[in-house]
């Protein structure tokens, strides 16, 4: 039986598979990039040109397939290729008629998005590339295009085998997550544990890099007496950023409001907000 299984996976997840697919994320993951669904379309265009392989001939299988990658999906994409690797293992191991709730590979895409983007952002934009620049740009101080062929060579010569093994073992762990989950019954709990992370993360990013500033203040003789904002801080710090969150998470999820209506709404706000000077910067 064991040999039968792994007879099926080979079929499923071969290497050439495999390598298909890391070029597709590789190539495409900024592709068609826009709000509201951000590197979503490299996970369609990658399980979309193995649909075959996972589900020969079912085209109701194929199309459940690529519907369930077009939603919002955003990380760094380097560091990060280890989640598409970790869908993809999870995806044939659906394929293969493992029993895995389709909230189950997306839970697990929300949960890590928000930290390997945090992660790869700190490590690459943040380390490698701006010390690989700094030194292409001293090769290239008369001019010479020493330091452009230096950059290009020294970013691909570690990126290249570093995507390539993190997306490999992305794959393994994918497969063997599944199996673990499933063979302890784990998957209502994990799901759930998953969904909290990832609210978790969401909730961090918005306090961290959100900031709404009220501009009501009484004035007397020139002197501010009263500051509301100062007043909300000392009480319940970043409070308009938590209701704003709340109230796009009602309208995104209650109302199925799209990210490009909640961006256009917030917009108009901040521009009426702005000039009325109910919101200052």
């Amino acid at each position: 039986m064991t040999s039968i299984n792994q007879e099926k996976k080979d079929s499923v997840l071969s290497k050439k598979l495999i390598r298909k697919c890391y070029i597709n994320w590789m190539c495409f993951n900024l592709s068609l990039y826009q709000p509201e669904t951000m590197q979503a379309p490299a996970l369609v265009k990658m399980f979309g040109d193995i649909r075959e392989d996972l589900y020969p001939g079912d085209k109701q299988k194929q199309q459940e397939l690529m519907a369930r990658h077009l939603p919002f999906f955003n990380t760094e994409p380097f560091i990060g290729c280890l989640i598409p690797g970790i869908t993809l293992g999870m995806e044939a191991e659906k394929a293969r008629g493992e029993d895995i709730p389709e909230d189950l590979i997306t839970s697990i895409k929300s949960a890590l998005m928000g930290p390997f983007a945090g992660i790869g952002d700190a490590l690459l934009p943040g380390t490698f590339i701006p010390i690989l620049l700094a030194i292409a740009c001293g090769l290239s101080a008369d001019g010479q295009i020493t330091g452009a062929i230096f950059y290009i060579a020294a970013f691909l010569a570690v990126m290249v085998p570093l995507t390539w093994f993190l997306f490999n073992r992305g794959v393994a762990f994918g497969a063997k997550a599944a199996e673990l989950i499933l063979g302890n019954d784990l998957k209502d709990d994990i799901i759930s544990a998953l969904n909290i992370v990832g609210l978790m993360v969401v909730g961090c990013i918005a306090c961290a890099y959100a900031n709404i500033n009220l501009g009501f203040q009484y004035v007397k003789d020139g002197v501010v007496i009263v500051d509301l904002q100062s007043l909300i801080n000392g009480v319940w710090p970043k409070l308009p950023v938590f209701l704003a969150a709340l109230g796009t998470y009602y309208l995104m999820a209650k109302k199925n409001w799209s990210a490009t209506k909640m961006i256009l709404l917030y917009l108009v706000i901040a521009i009426l907000g702005y000039f009325s000077g109910i919101l200052t910067v």
